[in-house]
């Protein structure tokens, strides 16, 4: 069972999903939390900014700032949705040690290449994380099959 503080901080990454996809973009949020705080928050803005690259943990790292090195390594980041191969590349070039998920089914992401790495993965099979992916796909399946490169 995750401690109160690691529900806090899942609540926050979802908040960033819901946001998202009020915006109209797809619902994946996460958070960067080195100490017990949030030192960075962000959502999936592909459509939004017409970004290639602005995935929800991209935008959670790149709102932290420039960090130290030591900062990330004792960071944790927070992502409803399981981290795509760029994203998991980001993780690992910044070395943030733990990883934890909101979800997976809906999409697998390099889980494998974390943990062969070294990162700390919890997945949380979290219902809300998965529903608000459900709502998404069912509402708008060719954003979503653009966002994951299937035809």
């Amino acid at each position: 069972m995750p401690e109160p503080k690691a529900d806090m901080f899942m609540r926050a990454a979802i908040e960033e999903a819901k946001l998202g996809f009020s915006e109209g973009g797809i619902p994946v949020g996460s958070v960067l939390v080195h100490d017990g705080k949030i030192i960075g928050r962000g959502h999936n803005r592909r459509v939004q900014k017409g970004s290639a690259i602005l995935h929800g943990e991209m935008d959670a790292i790149e709102n932290a700032g420039r960090q130290p090195a030591a900062v990330y390594r004792a960071a944790t980041i927070y992502t409803t949705l399981s981290p795509c191969a760029m994203c998991s590349g980001t993780i690992l070039l910044y070395g943030i040690g733990k990883v934890i998920v909101g979800e997976n089914r809906t999409f697998m992401g390099e889980e494998h290449l974390l943990r062969s790495r070294g990162v700390e993965v919890t997945v949380l099979n979290d219902a809300t994380c998965q529903e608000l992916m459900r709502q998404f796909i069912a509402a708008k399946p060719d954003l979503w099959n653009e966002d994951i490169g299937e035809p």
